[in-house]
C-alpha cells in the first residue's frame, strides 16, 4: 500500500515510502522525526530570535545602506471605522527595524479582506502592530536590525501584521521570502497572505493530499484562486463556488476541477453529484453562519471542515450527531494574531515545499487590478464591489 504523507499532514516524509500498515510503528516514527525537526527549529527561534537562514542565503558583507528619509507616506485606518473614500495618505515617521527585523522599501502591497474589515472598524490590529493598513508587501530591504544585516539589498516579499500600505515597512526577517528575478514585485506582493493562509489551513490543518476532492468557497477571491493554484500543483481536485457564471468560467480557466454558481445551484447536491456521492475530503470555508451545516453535508466520512472567516456570521447550528457518526473534524484558524515564531516556521515550510514552484514560474498569483498608493480608495472600492477575480495590488514605488 502506498502511503501518502498528506493523509496525516506529514509532508516532510518521502512520498515514495512504502508501508505495510499505515497505522503501525512506521507512521509513529515518521511523526516523531517530524516533531524532532519542528522542535529543533523552535529551539533555533528561541536561541537566535529567528530561524536559521536557508543554505542559499548569501553570507557576504551587507550592501551599504542607502540614505533614508525621516518620514514616509502611509495609509491609516479611519478612527472608529469608515468608508473607502476616507482612506488618504498621511505623513508618518520612518519605522526602525529591531532585532530580527528588516526595513523594506515597499514596491507594492497586496489588498486583502482583513484590510477592509479593519478600515470598517471590525478588525483591530493585534497588540504591537501599527495602525497602518496592509498585511503583505514586496520590495527591497534597505535597513536591518541585529542579526539580519546580510539581507540588505535583497528583494523580498513578506507577511506582516500591519504597516504594508506605506513607502517603508518593517517586517520580521523570518516571514520574508526571497523574490526570484522571474517574479515581478507586484506579483510577489500579492502572494504572502493568501499563500500562508491556504498552506496552513488546507494542507496543514485540513491534511489535503494527492487525489483528494476539496471544496473552497469564494473561488475567485484571492484565497480561492491561490487554493486552485496550489491544488493543481499538489494533485487536489478543487471544487469552488462563485457568484456568477462569468466567475465560474474564470475559475475553470484558472484551474478549478469543478465550479458551482451558488446563486443558481444547490452546492450540496452538486458536490454529491461530482464526487459520486462520496463527498469531499476538506471544506475550506470563509463564509460561516448557515453554510457550516451545509458544508458538513458535503464532507466525506472522516472529512475535515476548516473555517478561516465568518462573512455570514460567527454562529452556526452544527449537527453534532452527524459529526460523531461520520468521525468529522471541525477546525479553523486565524493567522494575523499568531506569534512571529509560528509564522516564521510556516515561511520555512513554504520556502522548502512551495517556493520552488514560484521560482520556477509554475506558481503565480492571479492579479485582478493595480492602483497607485495615492488611489487606495479606489482599490478598496474595487474590493467592496465583490467584482474582482484574484488579487488587488497597490503600487507604491517604481
Amino acid at each position: 500500500m502506498r502511503f501518502n504523507p498528506g493523509d496525516l499532514g506529514l509532508q516532510g516524509l518521502n512520498p515514495l515510502l512504502q508501508l505495510v500498515d499505515r497505522h503501525r510503528f512506521e507512521v509513529l516514527l515518521g511523526k516523531i522525526h517530524q516533531r524532532i525537526a519542528r522542535l529543533a527549529r523552535e529551539e533555533v527561534v528561541e536561541v537566535h530570535g529567528e530561524p536559521v537562514d536557508p543554505p542559499t542565503a548569501q553570507v557576504n558583507k551587507p550592501a551599504p545602506m542607502p540614505d533614508l528619509p525621516s518620514t514616509m507616506k502611509a495609509v491609516v485606518a479611519p478612527v472608529g471605522g469608515g468608508t473607502s473614500e476616507q482612506l488618504t495618505l498621511s505623513e508618518r515617521p520612518l519605522p526602525k527595524p529591531g532585532r530580527g527585523e528588516v526595513l523594506v522599501r515597499v514596491a507594492a502591497a497586496g489588498v486583502n479582506r482583513p484590510d477592509v474589515l479593519q478600515r470598517m472598524g471590525h478588525y483591530p490590529p493585534p497588540p504591537g502592530a501599527p495602525d497602518i493598513l496592509g498585511l503583505e508587501i514586496a520590495g527591497e530591504v534597505v535597513d536591518a536590525g541585529e542579526g539580519t544585516t546580510h539581507r540588505i539589498g535583497h528583494n523580498v516579499c513578506a507577511l506582516v501584521a500591519g504597516g504594508g500600505y506605506a513607502e517603508y515597512c518593517v517586517a520580521p526577517a523570518g516571514t520574508c521570502l526571497p523574490v526570484p528575478p522571474s517574479l515581478p514585485l507586484v506579483e510577489a506582493a500579492a502572494m504572502p497572505e493568501t499563500l500562508f493562509t491556504v498552506w496552513t489551513n488546507l494542507f496543514e490543518r485540513g491534511f489535503a493530499g494527492d487525489g483528494d476532492w476539496v471544496l473552497v468557497h469564494g473561488g475567485t477571491s484571492g484565497i480561492g484562486t491561490m487554493a486552485i493554484k496550489l491544488g493543481g500543483l499538489f494533485g487536489l481536485k478543487v471544487i469552488v463556488t462563485c457568484g456568477s457564471d462569468e466567475k465560474c468560467q474564470r475559475a475553470r480557466e484558472i484551474g478549478a476541477a469543478e465550479t458551482i454558481n451558488y446563486r443558481s445551484e444547490d452546492f450540496v447536491e452538486r458536490v454529491k453529484a461530482v464526487t459520486n456521492g462520496a463527498g469531499v475530503t476538506v471544506v475550506l470555508d470563509m463564509v460561516g453562519g448557515d453554510y457550516v451545516a451545509r458544508n458538513i453535508a458535503c464532507l466525506a466520512d472522516e472529512g475535515r471542515h476548516v473555517s478561516i472567516a465568518v462573512q455570514r456570521g460567527a454562529k452556526a447550528e452544527v449537527p453534532i450527531a452527524e459529526v460523531m457518526r461520520r468521525r468529522l473534524v471541525l477546525t479553523g484558524s486565524t493567522l494575523r494574531p499568531r506569534p512571529v515564531e509560528f509564522k516564521a516556521m510556516v515561511a520555512d515550510d513554504i520556502l522548502k515545499t512551495v517556493w520552488p514552484y514560484a521560482e520556477g514560474g509554475r506558481l503565480r498569483p492571479v492579479i485582478d487590478s493595480t492602483f497607485p498608493l495615492a488611489d487606495v480608495a479606489s482599490a478598496h472600492a474595487r474590493m467592496d464591489s465583490g467584482e474582482h477575480v484574484g488579487k488587488i495590488v497597490l503600487k507604491v514605488a517604481s
